[in-house]
């Protein structure tokens, strides 16, 4: 198998690195649009690097992975469905809800696979929640708080580009917290604060924000996230049922103190970011790509998973921006599909 990477930034050297010492993986052809950078990991993986996308395509692969600035995914998800290629991509599929539906009638068009890079969903802990959920160990699920907290804020530059916290990070949450309980959200209200540094400001962005979700069985959700938290990268999901209560992501290394005098000790080595804290899981998702390529397994993550995630991450801007409860109904993408 002959896998091309497009994009070979943090992301993009990650997966090249998993996909070039996989079994069932041939081959790798590498480009980015700073050449040099792809050149330099081509040459220390073994693999091929290409001047750019064209090639990709010209010279001939059996998928591809996408992991551009997302400015650029709809139009290569685009290109690939024409082209017969099943594609990975990072989220998010577009910065908007048009873009996002375009490139998933590419898809559906051409009959390709669209698996979109959401890797909570191979992570242990969130896992082990889902079968807990699903499996009735909880009872009757009343209360989910989930978190996201970056340890240190992105380049300025990168904020106007990103498309705010709520849709490149709690997005995460979003998409895990339908995967998790099963459940739809009917109804969002969300605010955020840009008290912390102007570079937020400036960037018409929040750089903390919390959001209350209600699910279609009335089980009520509350998130949060925030670019400035300086003990260390967090992410936690705390499920409460009328039986038990459980919570993904609490280990030794959860940057988190307690002021019980029995409670236990701050971590010593708290998880600095989002690539240590997930590194399995980003393996995981790739090793799934290959064998949805084979067709070995279903898709574990289509196009319209991803835009439920949208769904809501909009819902939730119109929230703060309007100061108001908002309905998903109200925020354009049809209906999700069925879970498994």
């Amino acid at each position: 198998m002959r896998i091309g990477v497009i994009g070979t930034g943090r992301i993009g050297t990650i997966h090249a690195n998993t996909l070039s010492r996989h079994r069932e993986v041939g081959s790798l052809i590498l480009t980015d649009a700073d050449t040099a950078r792809a050149q330099e990991l081509a040459y220390r993986l073994g693999e091929t690097a290409a001047p750019g996308v064209e090639e990709i395509f010209r010279w001939g692969v059996d998928a591809v992975v996408i992991t551009t600035a997302t400015s650029a995914h709809a139009e290569l998800i685009g290109r690939a469905a024409r082209s017969g290629l099943p594609v990975f991509c990072e989220k998010p599929i577009a910065l908007d809800l048009p873009g996002s539906l375009t490139a998933i009638a590419e898809v559906e068009a051409a009959g390709t696979v669209l698996q979109m890079g959401f890797q909570r969903r191979f992570d242990a802990g969130y896992t082990g929640a889902r079968e807990a959920v699903r499996s009735g160990r909880l009872g009757r699920l009343h209360t989910v708080r989930a978190l996201t907290s970056d340890q240190a804020p992105p380049d300025a530059a990168w904020l106007p580009v990103s498309g705010g916290l709520y849709r490149d990070t709690l997005i995460h949450d979003f998409d895990v917290l339908r995967w998790v309980t099963g459940r739809e959200i009917t109804d969002v209200y969300a605010a955020g604060s840009d008290a912390g540094p102007r570079m937020f400001r400036e960037a018409g962005d929040v750089d903390t924000a919390a959001a209350l979700l209600t699910l279609d069985d009335g089980t009520l959700a509350t998130l949060t996230a925030t670019r400035m938290n300086g003990a260390g990268y967090d992410v936690r999901m705390e499920l409460a049922g009328e039986r038990d209560q459980i919570v993904v992501g609490l280990d030794d290394r959860t940057p988190i103190a307690s002021t019980e005098p029995t409670g236990p000790p701050a971590a010593d080595k708290p998880w600095t970011g989002f690539l240590e804290r997930f590194g399995p899981a980003y393996e995981a998702e790739l090793n799934a790509f290959v064998e949805v390529v084979r067709g070995e397994r279903a898709n574990p993550c289509d196009g319209r998973e991803a835009l439920q995630a949208l769904r809501i991450a909009e819902a939730c801007e119109v929230s703060r921006r309007e100061r108001r409860p908002v309905h998903l109904a109200e925020i354009a993408g049809g209906s999700p599909p069925p879970f498994a």
